[in-house]
């Protein structure tokens, strides 16, 4: 059986926390119903589909790289080297790897992108769903460390609320800051 792995990640927009990326090498035998791209599903379809993918996957691995990664190597390179850790973390090594948008990690093993592969790979669709819960969970987590930025809300992105939170409270740890918005507030400060 050839062995193929999706990969995505979540949390490049953002201005706060790391991003992750998820590999999924699905099992044919235990097909997953309603796999989509994680940005066309509720909170809660993301959180059942998790747990389905975890169950019946051959396996599946949730990889991070972190704000001084980001700020180090910058988002596209700390993205693709949380897929890289992604897949090496895997319990079974794929024959290929298909990721989602333009870019490819390097890996031992052939690897294609495909753009908007999130809505056409059922494998890169259980990926982005997996990254997205992963992702989601660590923000609540930093929203308990945290909780005068909102990102229960806003996840880290830069909306209003976000953006207000940052020119009234400052810069915290967890913020990027090699992202435009934070670095003009580090240069005001």
């Amino acid at each position: 059986m050839n062995l193929v792995c999706g990969v995505d990640e979540a949390g490049r927009g953002p201005l706060a926390g790391p991003v992750y990326a998820a590999a999924v090498i699905l099992d044919p035998a235990q097909p997953v119903a309603g796999l989509a791209d994680s940005k066309k599903l509720t909170a809660r379809q993301r959180e059942k589909l998790s747990v389905e993918i975890r169950e019946r996957a051959v396996a599946w691995a949730v990889a991070t790289a972190s704000v001084e990664e980001i700020d180090a190597i910058n988002i596209l390179q700390a993205s693709l080297l949380a897929m890289r850790r992604a897949v090496e973390a895997l319990a079974q090594a794929p024959d290929e790897v298909l990721v989602d948008g333009l870019h490819r990690p390097r890996l031992s093993m052939p690897v294609r992108a495909i753009v908007r592969g999130d809505a056409t790979v059922p494998e890169i669709a259980a990926a982005s769903i997996l990254a997205k819960v992963g992702r989601d969970a660590e923000m609540l987590t930093l929203h308990g460390l945290h909780p005068q930025y909102g990102f229960d809300r806003h996840k880290g992105y830069p909306t209003d609320a976000h953006l207000r939170a940052l020119r009234e409270h400052g810069v915290s740890t967890v913020h990027r800051r090699s992202f435009a918005p934070v670095r003009a507030l580090l240069l005001q400060s």
